[in-house]
This record gives structure tokens, C-alpha cells and sequence, in this order.
């Protein structure tokens, strides 16, 4: 932040760069699916992030101070700080110790496609694995469950929803 400019909460740098690795991703993602199509693409992007989730989730812990184990306490205040919260809108709308209901609001992968008349990604098998990884790295008690994920229809207001609990509260 440039000293004497007031910006957003949200640090221009970091959101360009958070823009940056989604950029990438993205075009990493075209590049496997034009070789080897759409099935094979969502394969590897799932291996992908079944080792990127958990690598995020543990340098955001080291970087909070926080150990694994702390549970939804730590899985809500971990959302908060991944790469996607400096693009996406993002929200929590239920948590309690045992509990969380996050919802991804607005989604700038979905929301670009929407723009140009293109059906939705279909990543609900990707972010299965994205945020089941996440979670358990925070604290292997949390299980994780999709409530409503592309190719589920957007309901206008959120792309997809997500529940975490412990012991299947």
C-alpha cells in the first residue's frame, strides 16, 4: 500500500496477484482440456488441487500462528484468508463450533463466463476435493459436504455452498 492513498480492506497488489494465479490456473486448465478434453482436465485439476489445498491451508496457519486441530473456528477464520477471498465474494453465513454453511457469492471464473453467454464451469468434483482437502488440513475432523456446486443451476444469488462439521453434526 502506497503511503498516504486510502484503498479498499483489500491490498491492490495482492488482488492483482491473486488475479495472477487464477489466470493461470485457468489457462492450465484450457491447455489440458484442449489436448485431452474436458474429462481428463478436471482429472488432473482435481490431483492439482489435492495437493495445492492443503499446502495453502498450512502456510495460512503458519502465517495466523494458529496448529492444526482448531476446528471450525479455524476453518472460518482460514477461508478468510485464502487467494479466492481477494477476488471472489465470499461469505459465511452459519458457524458454530461443530458447523459452518459457506457460500461463494460471487465467483470470477463463473461470473466471466456467465458475461460471455458460456454454460457454467463445471467444478463441484474439483471443489469437493479443493475444499475436503482445505479442511482436513486444518483440522482432520472436519468433514466437508457440496449443498449446491456447477453444474447444480446458479440461483442468482450464490454460485455454490458448502457445509463443514465435526463428527457429522
Amino acid at each position: 500500500m502506497r503511503k498516504g492513498i486510502l484503498v479498499d480492506k483489500k491490498d491492490e497488489k495482492l488482488v492483482d496477484f491473486a488475479k495472477l494465479w487464477l489466470a493461470h490456473d485457468g489457462l492450465w486448465f484450457q491447455a489440458i482440456e484442449k489436448k485431452y478434453g474436458i474429462e481428463e482436465a478436471i482429472e488432473l485439476d482435481k490431483q492439482a488441487w489435492s495437493m495445492f489445498s492443503p499446502i495453502e491451508a498450512k502456510r495460512i496457519m503458519a502465517r495466523l500462528g494458529m496448529k492444526p486441530g482448531g476446528g471450525i473456528e479455524a476453518l472460518v477464520k482460514a477461508l478468510g484468508e485464502r487467494l479466492y477471498e481477494q477476488i471472489n465474494e465470499q461469505e459465511v453465513i452459519e458457524a458454530d463450533d461443530d458447523h459452518a454453511i459457506f457460500m461463494m457469492k460471487r465467483c470470477r471464473v463463473q461470473d466471466a463466463r456467465q458475461r460471455k453467454g458460456m454454460a457454467s464451469f463445471p467444478c463441484k468434483d474439483v471443489g469437493l476435493v479443493e475444499y475436503t482437502e482445505f479442511a482436513r488440513a486444518i483440522d482432520p475432523r472436519i468433514e466437508t459436504k457440496c449443498i449446491t456446486c456447477p453444474p447444480d443451476d446458479y440461483n442468482g444469488e450464490y454460485w455454490c455452498m458448502w457445509e463443514f462439521s465435526i463428527d457429522g453434526k
